[in-house]
C-alpha cells in the first residue's frame, strides 16, 4: 500500500465515530486521546472544542451532539465558557451530561486535608477554654492557597460581587466565627446624640457616619479587630447589610463602620452581630481565617468525644472527616462554573455544580438552553442567572446553600410586551440567601412572559418569589418557612409600579410563613402595584395571606384561606398625604408610567385608563401640584373565596366599601373534608361535596398538581452524592 493511503487509513481509524457525534471526558483521560469511551478527553474545554470544530464542515450528526462526562471531580480554576460557536439547533441540540448514574462534579474549590491541633499557647489563650481542644489549623499558604477573596459589603442595595472564600464540611456551609452565635442577635442600644435625625417616616435614627452603640463588654477580649465586620438590619427588618468596622471603642461601646455606608441609619433596638472574630470561634462548625499569614482555624462538627483535652492525647485525635470520609472544601473560584454567551440549544444535565464564590451558571442572550436535573450547592452568589435571550429553562434541579439567590430570569421586552419565554420548573430550593438575606429570592423574574411552576421553596430568610414586569406566571408552587429572619415581606412579592400588569399567581400552596416585626405575607402586592390575578391558591397559617398595599385592579378569586391572620388585608396608602407616600405616587409612579408606551399598555390592560382620573390623560393636561390628590385603591375584586378563620382587615385610607366583594364563603370550617395540621399536604385541603362554596361558583383547586413532580430528571437526582434532605 502506498505511504499516502496508509496515512489516510491510519487517520480514519484513529478518529472517533462522528456518525454518533459522541465524545467522552474523564478525570483520568488525556486531551491527546480521541475522546472515545475507551480513550476519553481529560478536560471539558477539549470536548467543547471538538464539538466546535465539527460544525463548519457539517460533520455534526443531524441529531446533534453529546458530551458524556464520566464520574469524578472537574476542578475549575476558570469559567467553562461557551459562545455562539458552541450552539446546537432546535433539531440538533448539544447535550452535556453525566454518564449513566455517575456523579460528575464541577468544583470551584479545593478539598483540604492535613489539619493539625493548635499548639501555639498565645493563640490558644485567645480562645474560650472549652473550645481550645477542639480547634484545628491548616496553613493554606503552605498548600499553595493564597487568594482568599476579599470580604466586601453586601446586602440590601449593594451590587452583587463574588464572595470571599468559604468553608464547607460534608457539603454543608460552616459559620464564620461570630458573636452572638448563629441564630442570635445583639441589639443597637443607641447612637451618639450628635448623629440623631428624623427619617422619612418620622422616626429617629442615627446617621451612618456617627456609628452605633452596643451593650456589654464582650468586645474587650478581642485582640485584633483590624478585619472586624458587622451584619445587621440597621433600620428596617427588610434591609440588611454587612459593613466593615472602621473603629471599635470599647470604652464608649461605640462601633463606627467604614464608608461607603449602606442606606438609612442606625435605629435603636434593631438587630446585629459581629463576625470574623478569632476569639468567637467557640462552637462546632465555626471557622476563622487569619488572612495575614494564611492560617485557617476550624472546629469541625461531630468530633469524637474521647481525648478532647489539651496535650499529648489531643495531638493524636483525628478530625471526623479523616475517620468517616467527610469532605472539607474551601471555595476559591471567583467566576461562574458555566458561562454561556450568545449560545443556543445546549443542555447541561445531571451535574453537580459546587463551591464557586460567584454564580454557578450565567446565561446571557441566546435561546433554548437548558439546565436540567443538576444539583447546585454551596455557591457564593446565585445558582443560575439568565439575562436576556429567549426560552431558557431551568428544570428539575436542586439549588441549596447559596450566598445570594436561586434562579434569576430576565427576559422579554417591556417596550413591546414581547415575551421572553424563560421558565424555572420542578426545582427544589432551600437555605438560600446565606449572606445577602433580603431580596435574593429563590426565583426572581424580571421582564415579560416568564414562568415559575411546580417548585418547592423553603427555609429562606426573605421572599421566595420576586417578580417585576408583565404577563408573568407563578403557578403550582409549594412555599413554606420563608421570611425566617426578616419582616414586612411576602412569600410571593412585587411592588411600586402601576404598569406591572397581566401577572397571574395561581394554584400555589403557601403555608407556615415566618417573619419578625410586621411579619410576612403570602402574596404581597406592595406599594400600589396593580393588576394581578390571584386565583386558586391555598393559604394555611400565613400571617397576612393576601395583602393589597394600596394597589388597584387586583382580582383575588377562588382561593382557600385557612387559619390566616387575616385572609385579606388591604389599604389605601396611595391617598396618604405624608411626603414619603405622596411622593411615591406623584413622582415615582408617574415616572414609571412615562417609561412605557402607554398606547400599547392601555390596549393590553384597559384598566390602566382609569388612572387618567388622577394623573390626567396621556395627551394632557397632567394633574400636578395641589390638584394631585393621590390615587385610591379602586376596582379590587374579591370573589368566590373560601375562608376558615379571620377574613378581612382594611384600613389606612381604605374601607371595605372600596372593595368589590362577591360570593365569598367565610366561617367555612364545616366545608373542609378534614381538619389540617402542621404535616398536612396540599392534597389535604379539599372541600366537602356539600360545601355551600360550590353553589357560589367556587371551582375545584387542582391540589394534586401542586409542588414537585417525579419526572425522570428528578429521579436522577437521587443518584447524586449528598442527596437533598427534605
Amino acid at each position: 500500500m502506498p505511504i499516502r493511503w496508509l496515512f489516510i487509513v491510519t487517520l480514519l481509524l484513529a478518529r472517533p465515530t462522528f456518525s454518533a457525534t459522541e465524545f467522552f471526558v474523564a478525570p483520568n483521560g488525556s486531551d491527546t486521546n480521541a475522546g472515545s469511551k475507551a480513550k476519553p478527553f481529560a478536560t471539558l474545554e477539549r470536548a467543547r472544542d471538538a464539538i466546535r470544530t465539527l460544525k463548519p464542515s457539517q460533520r455534526l450528526a443531524k441529531s446533534g451532539g453529546a458530551v458524556w462526562l464520566r464520574g469524578g471531580d472537574y476542578v475549575r480554576t476558570n469559567a467553562l465558557e461557551f459562545t455562539a460557536a458552541d450552539s446546537g439547533t432546535a433539531d440538533a441540540p448539544i447535550i452535556w451530561r453525566a454518564y449513566k448514574n455517575e456523579n460528575v462534579r464541577l468544583l470551584g474549590g479545593r478539598t483540604l486535608t492535613g489539619f493539625t491541633p493548635v499548639s501555639d499557647a498565645t493563640l490558644l489563650a485567645r480562645l474560650d477554654e472549652p473550645a481550645r481542644g477542639h480547634i484545628r489549623q491548616l496553613n493554606l499558604c503552605a498548600v499553595g492557597i493564597t487568594n482568599f477573596g476579599e470580604m466586601k459589603s453586601r446586602g440590601f442595595s449593594r451590587t452583587a460581587l463574588p464572595a470571599h472564600c468559604e468553608l464547607f464540611f460534608d457539603h454543608q456551609p460552616m459559620t464564620l466565627a461570630r458573636w452572638p452565635n448563629a441564630g442570635e442577635f445583639a441589639k443597637i442600644v443607641g447612637y451618639p446624640a450628635a448623629s440623631d435625625h428624623v427619617d422619612e417616616h418620622g422616626g429617629n435614627v442615627g446617621q451612618l457616619p456617627g456609628g452605633f452603640l452596643y451593650a456589654g463588654d464582650r468586645p474587650r477580649r478581642w485582640r485584633d479587630v483590624g478585619d472586624l465586620w458587622v451584619h445587621g438590619y440597621w433600620s428596617y427588618d427588610w434591609a440588611n447589610s454587612y459593613e466593615r468596622v472602621a473603629s471599635l471603642d470599647v470604652e464608649q461601646q461605640l462601633v463606627k463602620t467604614a464608608a461607603p455606608y449602606g442606606l438609612y441609619g442606625f435605629r435603636k433596638d434593631q438587630r446585629f452581630y459581629f463576625l470574623n472574630v478569632l476569639e468567637e470561634l467557640d462552637q462546632p462548625g465555626e471557622w476563622f481565617l487569619d488572612r495575614t499569614n494564611g492560617m485557617l482555624y476550624f472546629w469541625p462538627p461531630n468530633q469524637k468525644s474521647e481525648g478532647r483535652g489539651q496535650g499529648a492525647e489531643s495531638g493524636r485525635e483525628l478530625l471526623v472527616s479523616e475517620a468517616t470520609g467527610a469532605e472539607i472544601v474551601l471555595s476559591l473560584l471567583d467566576q461562574p462554573l458555566l458561562k454561556l454567551t450568545g449560545v443556543s440549544n445546549v443542555t447541561f444535565r445531571g451535574l453537580i455544580l459546587e463551591a464557586t464564590r460567584a454564580n454557578a451558571v450565567v446565561i446571557r442572550g441566546g435561546a433554548s438552553n437548558r439546565i436540567a436535573g443538576c444539583l447546585i450547592r454551596n455557591i457564593g452568589n446565585s445558582g443560575v442567572v439568565i439575562d436576556g435571550g429567549t426560552g431558557h429553562v431551568v428544570v428539575s434541579c436542586d439549588v441549596m446553600d447559596t450566598g445570594d439567590g436561586g434562579v434569576s430570569l430576565t427576559g422579554g421586552d417591556r417596550q413591546t410586551l414581547t415575551p421572553g419565554g424563560h421558565c424555572v420548573e420542578n426545582c427544589h430550593f432551600q437555605r438560600l440567601g446565606r449572606w445577602s438575606k433580603c431580596y435574593v429570592p429563590a426565583i426572581a423574574m424580571t421582564g415579560v412572559g416568564l414562568r415559575a411552576s411546580h417548585n418547592l421553596i423553603h427555609d429562606h430568610p426573605h421572599c421566595a418569589i420576586l417578580f417585576w414586569g408583565n404577563d408573568l406566571v407563578v403557578e403550582f408552587n409549594e412555599i413554606h418557612h420563608i421570611a425566617l429572619e426578616t419582616g414586612d415581606v411576602g412569600a410571593i412579592y412585587t411592588g411600586r409600579d402601576y404598569t406591572f400588569r397581566g401577572n397571574q399567581i395561581r394554584n400555589n400552596f403557601i403555608h407556615h410563613t415566618g417573619g419578625v416585626g410586621m411579619g410576612s405575607m403570602g402574596v404581597y402586592m406592595d406599594d400600589c402595584v396593580s393588576g394581578t390575578e390571584v386565583f386558586g391558591n391555598v393559604f394555611y397559617k400565613v400571617h397576612w395571606a393576601m395583602f393589597i398595599g394600596g394597589g388597584r385592579d387586583h382580582r383575588v378569586a377562588n382561593n382557600l384561606f385557612v387559619d390566616c391572620d387575616p385572609a385579606v388585608r388591604a389599604d389605601g396608602r396611595g391617598l396618604d398625604k405624608t411626603p414619603v407616600w405622596h411622593d411615591m405616587v406623584d413622582d415615582t409612579m408617574r415616572k414609571q408610567l412615562a417609561e412605557v408606551p402607554l398606547a400599547l399598555y392601555r390596549q393590553h390592560y384597559p384598566e390602566m385608563k382609569s388612572l387618567d382620573d388622577y394623573y390626567g390623560p396621556p395627551a394632557g393636561p397632567a394633574i400636578t401640584g395641589e390638584a394631585f390628590k393621590g390615587v385610591p385603591p379602586d376596582n379590587n375584586v374579591l370573589v368566590r373565596n373560601v375562608c376558615i378563620g379571620k377574613w378581612l382587615d382594611v384600613g389606612w385610607h381604605m374601607t371595605s366599601g372600596m372593595l368589590r366583594l362577591e360570593n365569598n364563603l367565610t366561617n367555612a370550617a364545616a366545608s373542609l373534608s378534614a381538619l389540617p395540621n402542621d404535616q398536612s399536604r396540599a392534597t389535604d385541603f379539599v372541600l366537602t361535596k356539600d360545601s355551600p362554596a360550590w353553589a357560589l361558583g367556587f371551582q375545584r383547586i387542582p391540589v394534586e398538581k401542586i409542588g414537585l413532580r417525579g419526572d425522570e430528571l428528578r429521579r436522577g437526582l437521587k443518584h447524586l452524592s449528598a442527596a437533598v434532605t427534605p
